[in-house]
């Protein structure tokens, strides 16, 4: 993968996107839609963003039809808002950032950073996308008291200071703050991002500062809602897709015609993408979710309900859906799965209890756990072989990738883990042969899971198995998420499993937040995560080196200049890692199945992940389209 500052990227992608706009390129109109909008010359921008499905392994497509999926809540109706993965700026496949709603963006340094608007360009229902969208977010929503207690996001500030920003002119705005700050950038690609932007006309109305009061109370009342503010932000639904009549910029816009079991989304007849032949993207007409009960996304997908299926399938369920492909015409795809490890074990660095401290704390007994485990048995057992026994840490996709870092202390050897066992001096038994801790408790581990994972459960049976032969026993006990949470916030949970770390596949652009203790939702170390986010009002200072060093290496990342420099400090944060075991992974290099029905340029490979990645985001999901869709050669 090539690596280029910010800066370079952003010429290189427009460099590459100028030429196919400035093509003299026949916009084709949009059939199906109703004849009282616009023509599609009004509706676009006056410089799409063009793109080219040859130039990304594709084919061009074919509008039209309705794209059936299954989710398991109803408030995963958002996810249409993740897989359209319209960003200010956002990822490509080769994980590089380039400009998708925006028309350019210049870049000096990370501190200066200039927003670029397409001319011309619109929202769902009509009204001009243009700087004042913008304006009204940073004025009147993110420094409103009222609606924003809190300030400004912390992305948004460098040295607990927010920018300096500067509207321009109608399409373009600015912000400039004092040092540099390379999370803004990061974050606007995220799957959810913060929306920096709001449809100004339509909420102004719901504005105590621009709206009419009698009509703000009247729904108010209606919404059963006490006062202008919360009736705001009910309305103020950039993500969520549960309020139809929000203009969005995504591909596809919520329909009121959906209820509690089915979520109807519509194409958006101003979306600013076009394809190369001048016909308006996305492809697919519409995207109908049903909601259905968890356990049964399998068998409705093994049964052909779901046209693209992969959120509620996992690796267990990919031999049954392979039978059953020919009997009804779908392919079952097989993406990586981009998260550090499949599962990973979480020492809690931070428990109180001063005895479990300080023997989570010692590396030698973190190594002596991580050598006790036979990594070869759990990926044969649970994923046949498929996956790749290892450490939770970054995936051979990345370039930040050192196989040093995949398998330091992973190796399978209860001799050493003794050995450094009896080092610590754990050397007293019980008859069972359990090892006993200095104030002769049982060196008992209670590993807490949510339950969710059959996988996860089945691991852990084949872990506690071989930690016996070290002297160490396994209690497993499931529990709920916000408990497990709860627990290591009040620094009771001593040890826990969860999937590792959710960016698997960085590059030294991305910030490193998942990689040191900056968050109180990181169960490793979630006292001084917390620590960390209220700036000390509340937590348990760091005690550890390690994450001291963490910290200072995440808070250098915060403040450099280069992307040479982001670079040094990934690989110094991933060498801790690797040296302390921080987190025990199992097995990585996992496959996501991906079911696929009838669709057109969907990859045949693909990394599924969050962040980054927005699951089916950054593989274009505007440019997927039905076969039956196509001419028929013979006609």
């Amino acid at each position: 993968m090539r690596r280029f500052d910010l800066l370079t990227a952003y010429v290189i992608a427009a460099s590459l996107v100028l030429p196919n706009a400035a093509v003299a390129l026949v916009l084709k109109e949009t059939p199906g839609l109703p004849p009282d909008l616009p023509p599609i010359e009004e509706r676009l921008p006056s410089e799409p963003l063009v793109t080219n499905p040859e130039d990304l392994g594709r084919v061009v497509g074919v509008q039209g039809g309705s794209l059936h999926t299954l989710i398991a809540r109803p408030k995963d109706v958002r996810l249409i808002n993740v897989w359209g993965y319209a960003r200010l700026v956002g990822y490509d496949e080769d994980l590089e950032l380039n400009p998708d709603i925006l028309e350019s963006v210049e870049n000096e340094n990370d501190r200066v950073i200039t927003l670029h608007l397409r001319e011309g360009h619109k929202w769902s229902d009509g009204t001009p996308f243009t700087s004042e969208d913008f304006r009204f977010w940073f004025e009147d929503i993110a420094l409103n008291k009222q609606l924003n207690p809190i300030g400004l996001p912390s992305f948004m500030l460098v040295d607990g200071e927010g920018p300096q920003f500067t509207v321009l002119d109608e399409t373009a705005v600015r912000f400039e703050w004092n040092a540099p700050n390379p999370m803004f950038l990061q974050e606007l690609a995220k799957a959810r991002p913060p929306f920096i932007y709001r449809p100004a006309q339509y909420l102004k109305q719901f504005h105590q500062d621009y709206g009419n009061p009698e009509f703000i109370s009247q729904i108010a009342r209606l919404e059963k809602v006490r006062g202008w503010a919360p009736l705001f932000n009910r309305m103020d639904d950039m993500y969520d897709a549960s309020n139809p009549f929000i203009p969005t910029l995504q591909p596809w816009v919520p329909r009121s015609a959906s209820g509690e079991r089915r979520a109807v989304m519509e194409r958006n007849p101003f979306f600013h993408r076009v394809d190369s032949t001048g016909q308006q993207l996305p492809y697919i007409d519409r995207v109908i979710m049903d909601v259905v009960d968890s356990n049964l996304i399998p068998a409705k997908t093994l049964a052909g309900e779901s046209d693209l299926q992969a959120r509620g399938l996992g690796f267990g369920d990919i031999s049954v859906l392979k039978r059953g492909e020919q009997l009804r015409d779908y392919d079952t795809r097989l993406w990586l799965n981009s998260k550090g490890s499949e599962i990973s074990i979480l020492p809690n660095l931070s428990v109180e209890d001063p005895t479990w401290r300080k023997l989570m704390q010692d590396r030698r007994f973190r190594h002596a756990l991580s050598l006790g485990i036979d990594r070869e048995l759990i990926n044969k057992v649970l994923y046949f072989g498929l996956g790749r026994a290892g450490n939770d840490t970054v995936l051979d996709v990345s370039p930040l990738y050192q196989p040093d870092f995949q398998i330091a202390w992973a190796e399978f050897d209860p001799d050493l883990a003794n050995e450094l066992l009896d080092e610590i001096g754990l050397t007293d038994r019980r008859g069972d042969g359990i090892r006993l801790l200095e104030d002769g408790r049982p060196l008992q581990l209670i590993i807490e899971l949510t339950g969710e994972s059959s996988e996860q459960n089945d691991a852990l049976e084949l872990v506690a198995e071989t930690w016996k032969e070290i002297g160490v026993s396994a209690f497993i006990r499931p529990s709920q998420r916000d408990t497990i949470r709860a627990r290591a916030i009040a620094g009771s949970l001593m040890m826990s499993v969860w999937s590792g770390f959710e960016n698997g596949v960085p590059t030294a652009g991305m910030p490193p937040i998942d990689y040191a203790p900056t968050r109180e939702d990181f169960l490793s170390w979630a006292r001084w995560g917390n620590y960390y986010e209220t700036d000390g009002h509340s937590g348990t200072k760091p005690d550890w080196p390690p994450a001291v060093r963490l910290i200072e290496l995440f808070d250098q990342w915060l403040v450099s200049a280069s992307f040479e420099e982001r670079d040094v400090i990934w690989e110094q944060m991933l060498q801790i890692h690797a040296e302390e075991t921080i987190h025990i992974g199992l097995v990585n290099g996992v496959r996501q199945p991906v079911v696929v029905k009838g669709l057109l340029n969907v990859p045949e490979t693909g990394i599924y992940g969050w962040d980054p990645g927005a699951q089916f985001g950054i593989h274009r999901m505007d440019l997927f389209f039905f076969e039956n869709l196509l001419p028929d050669e013979d006609q």
